[in-house]
């Protein structure tokens, strides 16, 4: 057995072009892996990151502000002037988008778009049910785009 790395150069690269070219094709889930990583180059120019504020999930919420009965998760995110707050349950997602006056929400799994929705003129909207794993919410309105980060609502 020859001992590692090899101690000739000429050996090495050798040894390393054989284990890259016998690797085979690079999987198909790697690629689109790859790709979406990719396109994230660009996000700033497109939207801004907004931050969460508020998670019923993990702060305690003050008491009398649950909007509606039942196991519901509350959050609420922020970019700048935009604020975006949403109520999660077993129906769906409903939500109001600040500053209001129409617009669209957009909400994404890894996968790509799973609902869609428009925002109406006082900032409400409403959603499907979330699937398991993360979610981002991208809202465009008044001038404004904003998405939130990646969150497992379920």
């Amino acid at each position: 057995m020859e001992p590692w790395p090899p101690t000739d150069d000429s050996a090495l690269t050798a040894e390393l072009g054989a284990a890259l070219w016998g690797a085979g094709p690079v999987p198909e889930e790697f690629l689109t892996a790859a790709l979406a990583a990719f396109t994230w180059r660009t996000v700033d120019a497109e939207l801004v990151l907004a931050e969460l504020t508020f998670d019923s999930a993990c702060d305690a919420e003050p008491a009398g502000l649950t909007r509606s009965a039942g196991a519901t998760r509350t959050l609420s995110f922020r970019a700048g002037p935009v604020v975006l707050e949403i109520e999660v349950s077993e129906a769906g997602i409903v939500g109001q988008l600040f500053p209001p006056g129409g617009g669209r929400v957009d909400a994404r799994t890894a996968a790509g778009s799973y609902d869609q929705a428009p925002v109406d003129e006082v900032g409400f909207f409403s959603l499907g049910t979330p699937p398991p794993g993360p979610v981002q919410i991208r809202a465009r309105a008044g001038g404004y785009a904003v998405a939130t980060p990646w969150v497992s609502l379920r």
